[in-house]
Order: structure tokens, then sequence, then C-alpha cells
């Protein structure tokens, strides 16, 4: 073997350093065998569930459907650990959606194994719209069932950490009170005593973004009371 450089030390290797080096562990650190969710991944015998109901007006359904979501732990115990949605049912009384439940449960269910962000499907699901109209739910506008199916897999997503809390910081829910203060202040006096809240409330319009009958024009600039959102940012 031909020596280009120059030698600036040396040792020589012996039985007894060649023991100890086959002895003696890796001093690099060894890699840990982070399990990442895909669709080979076999399904464990239990898993973690939450059930929602969901209770629309009675003339879109009358029965309640339940919607469960059950999660795999990935790397339980340790640092890397991971809660992600596996499987989704939908339970329901009426059985005139059994054949479109199914199949969106099916779908669903398959992206969520696929692993990945799934995220994307809550804003696939919002933005169903029904060509009947959609409804009014606990003071939201719902354009269809499945919409409120986004808002409910939306919900759970952000339980497990897959979405940040959409809640607003403690500036922004002052500043929407002393809003709110101000409008119910105006509506009663201009309307001689009357509950101001449901005055501004019925000249309010209804916002894009949290779906909810808020929208109002202060000082010059269309804003949301309910989420906060402003056309002037």
């Amino acid at each position: 073997m031909k020596i280009d450089k120059k030698i600036v030390g040396y040792a020589v290797n012996t039985p007894e350093t060649d023991a100890g080096a086959e002895a003696k562990p890796s001093s690099l650190p060894q890699k840990a065998d982070v399990i990442q969710m895909h669709e080979t991944l076999e399904r464990p015998e239990m898993l973690v569930g939450s059930t929602y109901k969901l209770k629309v007006p009675e003339h879109v359904s009358p029965h309640a459907m339940y919607i469960t979501i059950n999660d795999i732990i990935l790397n339980e115990g340790t640092e890397h650990e991971l809660r992600r949605p596996f499987e989704v049912f939908i339970n329901s009384k009426n059985l005139d959606h059994h054949q479109w439940i199914v199949a969106l449960t099916r779908i669903m269910s398959a992206v969520f194994r696929k692993g990945g962000d799934v995220t994307f499907l809550v804003e696939e699901l919002r933005s169903v719209f029904d060509p009947r109209g959609g409804y009014w739910n606990n003071g939201a506008y719902m354009p269809s069932i499945i919409a409120e199916i986004g808002e409910i897999i939306e919900r759970h997503l952000t339980v497990i950490g897959m979405l940040k809390s959409p809640e607003l910081d403690d500036h922004q829910k002052q500043l929407i009170e002393e809003k709110k203060a101000e409008l119910k202040a105006e509506s009663a006096d201009s309307n001689d005593g009357a509950d101001g809240e449901e005055a501004w409330m019925a000249n309010a319009t209804m916002c894009s973004k949290c779906n909810h009958k808020a929208v109002v024009l202060r000082d010059g600039c269309q804003t949301c009371l309910n989420c906060g959102d402003s056309k002037c940012g």
C-alpha cells in the first residue's frame, strides 16, 4: 500500500487490542426505531376511542348520529409517542343515510390508515353543500350533515394534537367583549330598552370563516364577533 501523506502517528494492533475493540460497544448513538403511520400497520387488539353525538334539526334528520373515532397509539411509552386516528364508525337509526354513511366511513378509515397529513379531510368535508339547503345548529350555520361531520373530525384532530386549537388569545377575547358591549348599549338605546344583544345579532351577517351570524361593521371594518375574523386583518 502506497502512503501519499505524511505520517503523524501510529499504533500497533495486537491480538489483545483486537479482542478489546470487538468487546467494546459502539460509541455512536443508536437511531430510535420510530414507527410511523402506514397502510400495512396491523390493527392492534385494542384501540382508544371517542364517540361524539351529532343531533341535527328534526326536519333534516329525526334521529341523532353517533360518530366513533378510534385512535392507535404509536411508539407508546417513548418520547416519540403519537396518537393517530385509525378508523371511524357512524351509527344512526335513520336508514335513509345508510349507504353514504358506509361509503364515507370506509373511505375515511382508509385515509387514516394510510398515514401522512390527514387534516385535509376537514376542509373537504366542510365544503360539501346540501342542494336542499343547510341548517342552523347551536348558533352556527351548517351547509350539510357532511359538513358537520367535518366539524367533529376537526374537533377530534384538535384533541389529539394534529390540529392547533382555534381558540382566541386573551387580547382578542377582551376586544370582542368590548365590541359586543358597545353594540348592546347602542342597540338598547335605539330600541327603547329592548334586548341589545338580539337587536345587533338581527342586523349581523354570517361569517364565512366560522359560519356564525356575528359579522358587524365596526370602525369601518367588517368584523366577526364570534371568531374575531376581520376584513381589515
